[in-house]
């Protein structure tokens, strides 16, 4: 998935609960009156739904959950307990959030982005830019293994020079997504890819050569979706980019050498650094390089003349915590600098959604809800079919009801493990399915830790780039294809039966 180690406990040692007393209509409340109040609260709210009122709700889930679980002989201990696990799983996350809140603010002031935007607008058009986005994350995200440090880095640039073309952020957030994507589940080096074998009892590398037989038709079609929609875009955007490429070299000092800091990050992550030491240091660096080359911008945001040791000291660490802005007269250079600018503090917000999702996730758990679920959809698996289409029901069900994609990988991994080798049916079928059905579709989720960490980071919401998320929403579909027609479906021998 995003990056190495992002929980302080390994996710396959997690601990699945069961509760005889529930029955599986009373394991779905929750999930119903989870589903209707959120579908309300959008209808309100709008877009707005997730500056506050969606956290409430999934919160009020939780409460209807935890009903469930009274009647049902569950402890409000043992509740609050899972809610306390489930929070101390996402630490890893939250804490990435911050640094890439941080990372951005001082890339941002150093003229990192704004480099990265100034030379993108000038080597790609509309036309090859959406399939340019697919490829370009796709080749950063397997040398990384992280979908994560990849939108982090070139995909919040990416983002920017798509809304400088005139293209739709979503559409542009939903190329970067697919070739993030699509890194993270063929790269080695990826948390997941090592994570679905060893639950389903298969090799790694055996499991990602079966994965390149769904993966690559899937990642071809994606591609092909992009060249088409590039064809469609309006042109015009970029007779203005020479406009903007002005501005930009106006307001910073643009410089080749401002590309040694994602170099030297995204070198960190290929050699398996710590990805919290990797975006420290990105966000340190950052703020040196703002020093040395764009020492008049600090002095803007700090609000003075000519820097001093305080003055600078605050500039760059305004950069970091808060919101930013940056002045010109540009106004498209302005929306493009303010959603990168937001610091620390423009992540509480995601955060925030974070937490309460996993407080709903943990409340499932407690009362053996997201066993009981993945049981039920195990026990209408009567076919080879069936086995696939119960998986990848799975899977989904948990990254909506656990909102944590791991989960969605292990408990079907536990649960589904059995049945796949008592139908003759070798460990490589079921990882690749966890992947293809668990891994991808996480981040299509808005509760789900993987859809609110995207989105808080490119700025674009769930809702804006679902249906351009093409890799991600057609995966599944494509592992169901291969099991219909028995394509690449490996058996077990015999002896291994």
């Amino acid at each position: 998935m995003e990056s190495q180690n992002i929980k302080p406990k390994q996710p396959q040692d997690e601990f699945i609960i069961e509760n005889k007393e529930l029955n599986i209509w009373e394991a779905l409340i929750p999930v119903i009156a989870l589903v209707g109040m959120l579908a309300f609260n959008v209808f309100v709210y709008g877009d707005n739904a997730l500056s506050g009122s969606n956290q409430f709700i999934l919160l009020l889930g939780a409460s209807v959950a935890a009903i469930v679980g009274f009647f049902n002989k569950v402890s409000f201990d043992k509740m609050v307990e899972e809610i306390a696990e489930n929070i101390r799983s996402t630490a890893g996350a939250i804490l990435i959030l911050l640094m890439v809140g941080a990372l951005a603010g001082t890339w941002l002031i150093s003229g990192i982005i704004p480099a990265m935007i100034y030379y993108g607008l000038q080597i790609l058009n509309p036309t090859i830019f959406l399939a340019a986005c697919v490829i370009i994350c796709a080749i950063i995200s397997v040398a990384t293994g992280s979908s994560w440090t990849t939108s982090a880095t070139v995909g919040i640039a990416l983002v920017g020079i798509g809304e400088a073309l005139g293209i739709p952020m979503g559409m542009t957030a939903g190329a970067v997504l697919s070739g993030a994507y699509f890194g993270d589940k063929m790269s080695p080096l990826s948390d997941t890819t090592n994570l679905a074998p060893a639950m389903a009892g298969g090799e790694l590398f055996s499991h990602i050569k079966y994965m390149t037989y769904t993966t690559v038709p899937t990642i071809a079609i994606t591609l092909i979706v992009f060249i088409i929609l590039g064809f469609t875009q309006n042109t015009e955007g970029a007779a203005e980019t020479s406009t903007l490429i002005n501005d930009i070299d106006k307001t910073f000092n643009i410089s080749g050498w401002l590309f040694l800091v994602p170099v030297f990050v995204i070198f960190l992550i290929v050699r398996k650094t710590s990805p919290l030491i990797a975006l420290l240091v990105g966000t340190i660096l950052g703020g040196i390089f703002a020093l040395i080359f764009q020492p008049q911008i600090v002095a803007q945001i700090a609000g003075v003349e000519s820097l001093t040791i305080k003055s600078a000291y605050k500039g760059v660490m305004d950069a970091i915590t808060v919101s930013t802005s940056i002045e010109t007269d540009n106004e498209t250079l302005k929306s493009l600098f303010s959603a990168s600018g937001k610091g620390m503090s423009g992540m509480l917000g995601t955060i925030w959604l974070i937490l309460c999702a996993m407080t709903f996730g943990g409340v499932m758990d407690a009362i053996g809800a997201l066993s009981k679920i993945s049981k039920a959809l195990l026990s209408m698996a009567t076919s080879v079919f069936g086995l696939f289409a119960s998986t990848v029901a799975s899977c989904l069900a948990l990254n909506v009801t656990a909102s944590d994609q791991y989960l969605a990988l292990v408990v079907p991994g536990k649960m589904f493990k059995k049945a796949y080798q008592d139908k003759g049916l070798a460990p490589e079928n079921l990882s690749r399915t966890l992947e293809d059905s668990g891994t991808v579709t996480s981040v299509l989720i808005p509760w789900n830790t993987c859809g609110a960490y995207q989105s808080g980071v490119l700025g674009v919401g769930v809702g804006e780039y679902f249906f351009y998320a093409i890799f991600n929403w057609l995966s599944p579909f494509t592992t169901l294809l291969f099991a219909a027609f028995k394509i690449k479906i490996k058996y077990l021998l015999a002896s291994e039966k």
